[in-house]
């Protein structure tokens, strides 16, 4: 097990399977709305859902509507359903609170195994081997 410490973006407690990306992730148009699969052409992602999951990734990139991409997300269920990130940005942050997925930053993502087991919890995060 290994005991992470980051920001609190948006307070909460989340569980699930690590979704990890070596590159940052834009939602707008990047992402679908209606299902939560990665649909940027060569991102590390593509072709992947997100929802469920703990979504783990450097920073978000792209259109501000991407924090309303995330809200849709959210109301479709296909959210992930816990956000970890090395820096944050504006866009995934508003997307993070007005949507409520709980989010962290200022944490080291190489820590995060992509398929590990993780919860979030305030500004914690644990992951199981």
């Amino acid at each position: 097990m290994i005991a992470l410490e980051g920001r609190v973006i948006k307070e909460g407690r989340a569980e699930g399977a690590a979704l990890v990306s070596s590159e940052p992730i834009g939602f707008y148009g990047n992402v679908d709305p209606d299902t939560g699969i990665v649909t940027e052409k060569g991102h590390p992602l593509e072709g992947k859902s997100i929802a469920g999951r703990i979504l783990v990734f450097p920073t978000g990139k792209g259109s501000t509507v991407g924090s309303y991409t995330m809200y849709r997300l959210k109301k479709k269920g296909k959210a992930p359903a816990g956000i970890i990130v090395r820096e944050s940005e504006p866009i995934i942050a508003v997307g993070a609170i007005i949507s409520g997925i709980p989010m962290v930053d200022q944490v080291d993502i190489s820590k995060v195994p992509d398929g590990a087991r993780v919860m979030i919890e305030g500004g914690r995060v644990i992951v199981e081997d």
